[in-house]
Formats: C-alpha cells, sequence, structure tokens
C-alpha cells in the first residue's frame, strides 16, 4: 500500500477519533481505513491506536509518530499547492510600495501595458518615500534604490542609475560654477526633504576621499520632480538620481556642477517578503519590469 496514504489514514483516525469518521473525511469505506492503519501498524511493527468498542486513541508511540506523520502531511500538502500555484495563471491583489519619483516617471506609464498582459491582476501602488514594512504593511514588494538595508528579504536588480550635482545654465552665468567641493559652501544648493539624511549630500572627492556637505536649505522640496524644476528654474543646485534630470539634461536644461566629481551609482531593485517560493502575480510584474527596463540604465534613462 502507499506510505503516505497509510499516513493519511492514520492521522485522520487520531483528527477525527474513530474509523467511522475518520472514513467520511477521507471519502473511503471504514474497511479500507481499517486496512490502511493495520498495515501501517504491521510494516513498523508496533501498535499505533489503542482500540475499544467506544473510542479509539493513540498509544504512546502512536502519538510520537502522529506529529511526525501530520508534518509530513502538511509539507505533501503544501508541495502540491506550491506546484499548482506555480502553474495557475498570474491573478489577485498586487500590492507595490515605490518611491515616488521613480513611480511616477517610470512605473506608472508602464503599467497599462502589465495590466492588459496579466488581465487577471490588479495592481495598488503606493507612491512615498518612507521606507516600508513589507509584511507588517501587507505588501507584496517594494522597488527600493540606493543601498539595501534589509538583509532578510529578497532582491532582485532592475537596473542602475547614477547621482549628480545638477543645475541650469542660468544658474551658472548668475552664481558661478564650483569648481572644487569646498566651492559648495558659496553655492545655493537645494534641500530633498524626503529622504534619510538628505540635508547632507555624501560626496567622492577626485582623489577617492570621502565628504559631507550639509545643504544650505535656501529651498526645501520633498518630491524630486518638483527639485529638478526648480533646477531648470535658476534656483540652485540639486543632487538627484539620472532617471529624474537625464531627459533635462539632453535638452541643455540642467547641466553638472562639477563635471570632474566620481559619479555615485545607485541600484534600483524590486524586493519582497522571502518564501520558498514566488507568488505567480509578483514573478510575473518583476519579470516585466526587468524586460522594460533591461536598457534604461545611468546614461540612457
Amino acid at each position: 500500500m502507499d506510505r503516505l496514504t497509510e499516513m493519511e489514514a492514520f492521522a485522520t483516525v487520531v483528527d477525527q477519533g474513530g474509523f467511522t469518521d475518520a472514513a467520511k473525511k477521507m471519502g473511503i469505506s471504514k474497511s479500507a481505513v481499517s486496512k490502511h492503519v493495520s498495515s501501517l501498524e504491521a510494516r513498523l511493527g508496533a501498535r499505533l491506536l489503542n482500540r475499544t468498542t467506544r473510542r479509539v486513541s493513540p498509544t504512546e508511540i502512536g502519538l510520537a509518530y502522529y506529529d511526525r506523520a501530520r508534518r509530513v502531511l502538511n509539507d505533501a500538502g503544501e508541495a502540491d499547492a506550491l506546484v499548482t500555484s506555480m502553474q495557475s495563471a498570474p491573478s489577485g491583489l498586487l500590492r507595490i510600495s515605490v518611491a515616488t519619483d521613480f513611480g511616477v516617471n517610470h512605473l506608472s506609464p508602464i503599467l497599462g501595458d502589465f495590466l492588459g498582459e496579466f488581465p487577471d491582476i490588479t495592481v495598488n501602488m503606493v507612491l512615498n518615500n518612507r521606507y516600508v514594512e513589507l509584511i507588517s504593511e501587507g505588501f507584496d514588494m517594494a522597488v527600493r534604490i540606493g543601498e539595501l538595508e534589509d538583509s532578510t528579504l529578497r532582491a532582485r536588480k532592475l537596473t542602475e542609475t547614477t547621482k549628480r550635482m545638477i543645475a541650469s545654465p542660468g544658474y551658472f552665468e548668475q552664481y558661478g560654477r564650483p569648481e572644487k567641493i569646498d566651492d559648495l559652501n558659496e553655492h545655493k544648493l537645494l534641500h530633498y526633504s524626503n529622504q534619510a539624511n538628505s540635508a547632507v549630500w555624501k560626496l567622492t572627492a577626485p582623489s577617492g576621499e570621502k565628504r559631507q556637505v550639509r545643504t544650505a536649505g535656501w529651498l526645501t522640496v520633498n518630491d524630486g520632480q518638483s527639485l529638478l524644476n526648480a533646477c531648470i528654474g535658476g534656483l540652485g543646485i540639486a543632487y538627484l538620481p539620472s532617471f529624474l534630470y537625464a531627459d533635462a539634461m539632453k535638452a541643455g536644461l540642467v547641466e553638472e556642477a562639477i563635471p570632474d566629481l566620481p559619479v555615485e551609482t545607485q541600484g534600483i531593485y524590486a524586493v519582497y517578503p522571502p518564501g520558498r517560493f514566488t507568488q505567480p502575480k509578483v514573478r510575473a510584474f518583476i519579470d516585466y519590469l526587468v524586460n522594460e527596463l533591461a536598457e534604461k540604465g545611468p546614461d540612457v534613462w
């Protein structure tokens, strides 16, 4: 007889407290359940159940075996569910957290095509710049930029971006162009208030020395696109990612403040909770992002 079926029959008898109810639960005859349990006891060479005319209960050995058998049966059920889930079409609500700037500029424009390709998925995209707790806050995944702080999450790199200090040609005409990091103290620096430690720019000098510059706070903005608009308007120097300023730079609306400085490169990642397998809806969206962003990068946003 099948070993797993024997274990299931025995565990069901224990769960239901008797052969009759176990048979109803399994959808087979009472005699079939009895044969499965008897075969299991014969194979193990141990009595697993105490049988009386009124009740059935596990022996000491039977109780120990039941605990292990139930785990095996649960794992087998999960394995079956895993295969079914991974073969099924992606569906259900997909809740995503993404930084506002990246979401507005690069995820929102492609969501329509994604939903057209996967009509059984519905998306709830939450745009914010705080660090959300995926599991406790009910998110399926997040798109994060820069160094990943939570090593317990699974992550897949989507692409990269760079950060540069930029300002408009008009600003440089009016206030001059800084030649080195120390010159920034004499300039109007724009403060991005929605990032941790955003009041301090961490820069690398041509020598490789790590430097920190505190922004003057002449203008504080909590949105990257608004900060870019302020730059284009000549209000000061901002430190922004290339996925925001690339088009403006190509159009000549902004220029790099100190071109000789090493450029900071940041990874853009899809992160999602750890687990034995990835939900089809999450896997489908991440695969879609990888394909859509394949030709994006620091120099081609």
